[in-house]
């Protein structure tokens, strides 16, 4: 892995969208996308997942109810995998994991795992692995999508998503793909680190509400 990479998104040109825009948008590029593959980087331990029944099981204390919830959804998992298969791209995920786990975090890499075993491509890098990069502060959630469109995701301090930055500079796009690439490529399959790192933790806890 190189040591160098271009990473600074906060002086690059860009379009602010909120939410609503950024996801009617993302969809409806990550539609068109051909013979390209994407890459997702995701640094936070923490997020707040909004429209997922499985997550708000999870933060209700029904871990059970959780876990089976995110089995229920392999079926539309697969279609989708299907329906990328088809558009000739892959849409690669890192996710870098600090230890001990958050009680998010476990529950993430658990849905994580479901979504791998559904064809997603999803590999975990520890955090020491990027650290040398976050010398000015903590890398952002990016995406880089299809080769053409690369997203700086925006959260607020307590983790709900808030919409994104779509950043116009191409060099900073190839960039982000290189680094997300290299991480991948160094990374460990979030089957085989849920295997052996999280599916024998006892269930995560959180404030019951």
């Amino acid at each position: 892995m190189r040591e160098t990479y271009r990473l600074a998104l906060d002086t690059a040109p860009g379009e602010r969208l909120g939410l609503p825009h950024y996801r009617e948008e993302f969809a409806e590029r990550h539609h068109h996308v051909r013979a390209r593959d994407s890459w997702k980087f995701e640094r936070r331990q923490h997020f707040v997942e909004l429209n997922s029944p499985s997550y708000d099981a999870f933060r209700a204390g029904r871990w059970e109810e959780s876990l089976l919830l995110m089995d229920n959804r392999r079926e539309s998992l697969r279609d989708a995998m299907r329906e990328r298969r088809e558009q000739g791209t892959v849409f690669h995920r890192v996710r870098v994991v600090e230890e001990p786990l958050t009680p998010y975090l476990q529950w993430e890499l658990r849905s994580l795992g479901v979504q791998a075993e559904c064809g997603a491509a999803i590999r975990v890098v520890p955090g020491e692995r990027v650290r040398r990069f976050e010398q000015s502060g903590e890398l952002p959630e990016v995406v880089a999508l299809g080769g053409q469109t690369l997203y700086h995701v925006l959260y607020t301090p307590e983790g709900v998503a808030e919409g994104a930055i779509r950043v116009g500079d191409p060099e900073l796009l190839g960039q982000w793909e290189a680094f997300i690439a290299d991480l991948y490529a160094d990374g460990e399959d979030v089957t085989s680190y849920v295997d052996r790192y999280v599916a024998g933790l006892p269930p995560p806890q959180v404030a019951r509400r």
